[in-house]
C-alpha cells in the first residue's frame, strides 16, 4: 500500500473536522441535544409515521436541510470529489443494511458516538467507537488482504 501524499489535505480536513465540532457544540448547547444522525433522522420519521406533529422537529429538518445543502454549497469554492466504489448495488444495499443494524444495537451512529459521546467522556460512547472501529479494521483486513 503506497499513500497518495499529493492528495493529502490537511487544511481541509481540518477546517472540517472544526465545523463539524462547531455545529455540534452549537447544536448540544442551544437545544441540549446530541447531533447524532441516526436519531435526528428518526425522530421526524416516527412523527410523520405516527401522525403528530412536525411542529416540535422543526430543527430536525434544518439540521438535515443543512447536511443536503452542504454538497451544493461546496461546489462554490472546489470540485465535489470523485467516489470511486469497489462494490456492486447488492453489497451496497447488504452494507447499508448492515450499518443500520449497528446503529439500533449500539444506541447511536459513528456521529452521535465518536463526535458528541467522545467529547462529553462517555464510556457507553468509547465502547461503541472502539467495537465499529475495531470492526471497521477486521473487514478492510478481511477483504483486501485475507479474501
Amino acid at each position: 500500500m503506497t499513500i497518495a501524499w499529493n492528495q493529502f489535505t490537511p487544511w481541509s480536513a481540518l477546517f472540517g473536522g472544526l465545523m463539524i465540532g462547531l455545529a455540534s457544540a452549537l447544536y448540544v448547547l442551544g437545544l441540549g441535544r446530541i447531533a447524532g444522525i441516526a436519531g435526528i433522522i428518526a425522530s421526524p420519521l416516527r412523527a410523520i409515521f405516527s401522525g403528530a406533529s412536525l411542529l416540535p422537529e422543526r430543527t430536525r429538518f434544518l439540521f438535515l436541510a443543512g447536511l443536503l445543502a452542504a454538497p451544493w454549497v461546496w461546489r462554490l469554492f472546489a470540485p465535489i470529489p470523485v467516489a470511486h466504489v469497489d462494490v456492486g448495488p447488492l453489497g451496497m444495499v447488504a452494507a447499508g443494511l448492515l450499518v443500520g443494524v449497528g446503529v439500533r444495537m449500539g444506541n447511536g451512529c459513528t456521529s452521535g458516538h465518536g463526535v458528541c459521546g467522545l467529547s462529553r467522556f462517555s464510556l457507553r460512547s468509547l465502547v461503541n467507537v472502539l467495537a465499529f472501529m475495531g470492526a471497521g479494521f477486521a473487514t478492510v483486513f478481511v477483504l483486501r488482504h485475507a479474501i
